[in-house]
Order: structure tokens, then C-alpha cells, then sequence
């Protein structure tokens, strides 16, 4: 994350868990990997809106966002979530489908930028985090 003046910038952000692990992704007694869109898109979008909260602003200061899908067939899985936290009013979005991710477990990543409300616009300085 990186904030510059009143807007934040949020680097693409994935399922990623602090311990390394990915959220939506089982592997079952086979050894088979079984990886789940809408597990993914809801751990992506809770883990930028506890990014955002480092700030002082949540997902509803969300302006922009870009979604990068490794498999458009998934847009509908991730679709239905994503209307679970943003209305026809939320933000602009585009969303592209691309090869691959950094990790092979990895469905989807969101890239966002928010505007700071003004109560926080003072209370923040210029920093930059590390990817999600």
C-alpha cells in the first residue's frame, strides 16, 4: 500500500494468510488440489479492507478497482461475492484475465485505489507496504 496525498494505493492483494498459506485451497485425500473463486474473492476483499483499515478508510472509500482472473470462468463465483460487499454504486472496476499469478494456488488478485476521507487525510504520512 502506498498513500499519496488523499487517495491510497493498494498493490495487488491475494488470499494470502500471514502464515504463507492460501485461503480456498484444499487438497484432499488424493493429493488433488481443489481450488475455490468464491473462498478466494472473499479473503482478498477482507484482507484489502484490513489494509485499508491501517489507514483510517474502509471499502466503502473504494474508487477503483482491477481484477485479474487466471480462468474467466470463474467471473460469476467471484461475481456473487464481490456483490456481497459492493452495490451497483461501488467502485469502478475492470477485470482482466491474465496467464497465471505468482503462486499456482492463487484464482484471483485486486489491485484497488480509495480516496482518504478528510478526517483521516492529516493523520497519514507517505508509506509504502509490502505485497499482500
Amino acid at each position: 500500500m502506498k498513500v499519496v496525498g488523499d487517495l491510497v494505493f493498494v498493490s495487488g492483494t491475494s488470499s494470502r494468510r500471514p502464515d504463507n498459506t492460501f485461503v480456498g485451497v484444499e487438497v484432499d485425500e488424493l493429493g488433488t488440489t481443489n481450488l475455490d473463486i468464491r473462498e478466494q474473492t472473499r479473503a482478498v476483499i477482507e484482507n484489502i479492507e484490513g489494509i485499508l483499515g491501517e489507514v483510517g478508510c474502509g471499502l466503502q472509500d473504494v474508487a477503483q478497482v482491477t481484477t485479474f482472473l487466471v480462468n474467466m470462468n470463474d467471473f460469476g463465483g467471484y461475481n456473487a461475492v464481490y456483490a456481497e460487499y459492493f452495490d451497483e454504486t461501488g467502485p469502478a472496476r475492470t477485470t482482466v484475465a491474465v496467464h497465471q499469478l505468482p503462486h499456482p494456488h492463487l484464482l484471483i488478485e485486486i489491485q484497488a485505489i480509495v480516496h482518504l476521507p478528510a478526517k483521516t487525510q492529516g493523520d497519514t504520512t507517505l508509506r509504502t507496504t509490502g505485497d499482500q
